[in-house]
């Protein structure tokens, strides 16, 4: 079994397990609440690192912890090893670094504006596909001119000066209407004021900073989300842009015996909630490319049927908890979660999904060459390390990495930039009401005005396009900056 990650125990005594080669293969981990998916998860992650293999993992409870703390007998857990006929257990702890995008229960994640992209900040701040247009085109002008738009006051002064020069720029990128530009900065303001703006800017993370083996054990990364949870857009979005960075970091590698990393999305339907058919389509070629490059993904969600069929159709080691189905949608859902899994003659899994206990499981892994194996019912194996929540958690115990990231970066940017050209950069868009507004007929007799100093300045901006072809930041298929 030195091949295999061990998962199971089946009532025969025989040992179910990953093969390691198959693990960027991704998977599911799916069942009810209270069924034991988080041992599972917990299980999975020591097992990788014990091989050597870094992981992520997001921890949604705020219970999946404890991992650098060796676990302890107790009764419980004697009643446990009794029940699934295991004689003894031993304990252990493994190396973790603690990661919150807030900064309070672990190291700070950021990522910049100018990385994470338009598509991915649209569907952050919910914008139709007027405003997403528009956003790219903002975007775009930042590109050309080489604006750093690392944090949210860089994108909204830049929204400010596109505001406040609007018939000039969309002369040079098509039509950007106030109106539109107006609901755009007012979505930003609103994630100002639920504190998710820390989630932008500098020290972004670096992915290298996720690898690493100490002592022969792969680095285990758990990010706290018991409070990004609470803002499911900013939640979703975090992890779709985990996900993109992925793909743009690490270089293909074909088949390989074991992956570089693991990772490990919690509440995944949350990501595919109010997706836009081009953003789903990207996301899926994201996770059929992204095994080449040696990267598992694994998916945990309360039932398999939560994720689009064409995401489910890429995942093919599945470990299905207990279910629950009272009514005749659950009923129609507990159908198809079976049609997920290898017969098995001798279960019947329709029955069998309702019948799990806690710990309990069924099992459809790929095997070495890549088949599916004959669905089976186990016990679900006890990790080593604490289980349960644990008090004065040591968040910050990697001392290099929190002089990195704790303390955030403000570098010159797209805000000190535009307020070196007298743009009102600290002024707020005004209503879309409001910009209509008749000219008075004092205003004088029509004609063209002289340009004033800031007329001069955009054209000046403007017109230094064609100097700057082929200057733009090149992204990927999520829209996040590609590392060339």
């Amino acid at each position: 079994m030195m091949n295999v990650l061990e998962i199971g125990l089946k009532e025969d005594g025989t040992r179910v397990g990953l093969s390691k080669n198959m693990l960027n293969r991704h998977g599911l981990i799916s069942g009810a609440t209270g069924t034991g998916k988080t041992v599972t998860l917990k299980l999975m992650v020591e097992q990788l690192s014990a091989s050597g293999i870094p992981s992520f993992v997001v921890d949604v409870k705020g219970d999946l912890n404890g991992f650098e703390k060796p676990g302890a007998w107790s009764e419980k857990l004697q009643k446990r090893l009794d029940a699934i006929g295991l004689a003894e257990t031993t304990f252990g702890s493994f190396p973790v670094n603690y990661w919150d995008v807030f900064g309070k229960c672990g190291l700070p994640m950021r990522s910049t504006i100018s990385n994470m992209g338009p598509l991915l900040l649209s569907k952050l701040l919910g914008l139709n596909d007027t405003q997403t247009s528009i956003l790219h085109s903002v975007f775009q002008i930042a590109d050309d001119e080489g604006l750093l738009l690392l944090d949210m006051k860089d994108l909204k002064s830049l929204l400010m000066y596109v505001y406040e020069n609007n018939t000039t720029f969309s002369s040079a990128y098509g039509l950007m209407n106030k109106a539109s530009l107006g609901a755009i900065n007012r979505q930003l303001n609103m994630f100002d004021q639920q504190d998710a703006a820390v989630f932008f800017g500098e020290e972004a993370l670096d992915l290298n900073d996720f690898e690493g083996v100490v002592d022969s054990f792969g680095l285990i990364n758990r990010l706290d989300a018991s409070k990004l949870f609470r803002q499911p857009k900013l939640y979703a979005t975090v992890l779709l842009w985990l996900l993109s960075e992925l793909y743009e970091h690490y270089e293909e590698v074909g088949d390989v015996n074991q992956p570089k990393m693991v990772f490990f999305f919690d509440e995944a339907h949350l990501i595919f909630d109010k997706i836009s058919d081009v953003l789903l389509s990207q996301i899926e070629q994201v996770i059929r490319l992204i095994r080449s490059k040696g990267i598992g993904i694994y998916f945990i969600t309360q039932m398999p049927n939560d994720l689009p069929d064409s995401v489910l159709s890429q995942l093919g080691n599945r470990i299905q908890h207990g279910l629950r189905a009272y009514t005749a949608k659950e009923i129609s859902q507990l159908k198809l979660a079976v049609q997920g899994y290898r017969a098995n003659p001798a279960l019947d899994l329709q029955k069998v999904f309702l019948e799990l206990g806690l710990g309990e499981a069924v099992v459809s892994f790929l095997d070495e060459e890549g088949v599916p194996s004959v669905s089976e019912r186990v016990w679900i194996l006890p990790p080593k390390s604490h289980i349960g929540a644990v008090v004065h958690v040591e968040y910050f115990n990697n001392q290099p990495l929190y002089k990195k990231y704790y303390e955030a970066v403000d570098r010159e940017s797209a805000y000190e930039i535009l307020a070196k050209q007298t743009v009102n950069i600290n002024a707020e868009i005004p209503e879309a009401k409001s910009v209509s507004k008749p000219v008075s007929k004092a205003a004088g007799k029509p004609g063209r005005k002289p340009d004033d100093f800031l007329t001069k300045i955009t054209k000046s901006f403007v017109n230094s396009l064609s100097r700057t072809v082929g200057s733009s930041l090149a992204r990927g298929l999520l829209g996040t900056l590609k590392k060339l």
